[in-house]
């Protein structure tokens, strides 16, 4: 397998995890990770509604099924996202409040060691892609000059993903810090 490629599925699943992260705009990605318990098994929420985002403090959920509402509005109220539920009969909104400055620093927070589980994630492809390297190297396919040469490679490669993370971080964080 392409290291690169693997290192490029890492930084783009920590984004995809950044997105999960609220800041103080609604967002249907907020709801990505969220499942609901529909005939005996957890579906995601975006498998039973449809959701959008009539404004920037909104977001809207219609069920395709109307005898989900009530097990869609629990799963809400359940989760960790602090989120409460508005059900009209047809929809369900839910109103995002703006961050309080405490709740911005802990999404913070929360984002940093998203951020540093990628940079592991990275650190391991790239212990992985030396391995490999000096297995080579010990096996006679590479000399140690072309195995020094790889290595380099490996290491720029990393440094260049975790760099693309910390600017993903950056942006998270301005973000959320956002007023």
């Amino acid at each position: 397998m392409d290291l690169e490629a693997s290192m490029r599925k890492s930084v783009e699943a920590t984004q995809r995890t950044f997105n999960t992260i609220r800041t103080g705009r609604a967002n249907p990605s907020l709801l990505d990770k969220l499942t609901v318990e529909y005939y005996g098994s957890e579906t995601p929420l975006k498998s039973l509604a449809t959701i959008s985002t009539p404004d920037a403090q909104t977001i809207q959920i219609q069920p395709f099924d109307k005898g989900s509402m009530a097990l869609i509005e629990k799963a809400i109220a359940m989760s960790d996202l602090g989120l409460t539920p508005n059900n009209d009969g047809r929809v369900i909104r839910i109103n995002i409040p703006p961050l309080t400055e405490d709740r911005r620093k802990e999404l913070c927070k929360l984002a940093a060691k998203y951020a540093e589980e990628g940079k592991v994630g990275l650190r391991n492809l790239r212990r992985e892609g030396i391995e490999r390297i000096k297995k080579q190297e010990k096996d006679g396919e590479f000399s140690e000059d072309q195995s020094h040469d790889e290595q380099e490679k490996v290491q720029k490669l990393t440094d260049r993903y975790i760099a693309e993370l910390e600017k993903h971080l950056a942006d998270k964080e301005a973000d959320i810090l956002k007023v």
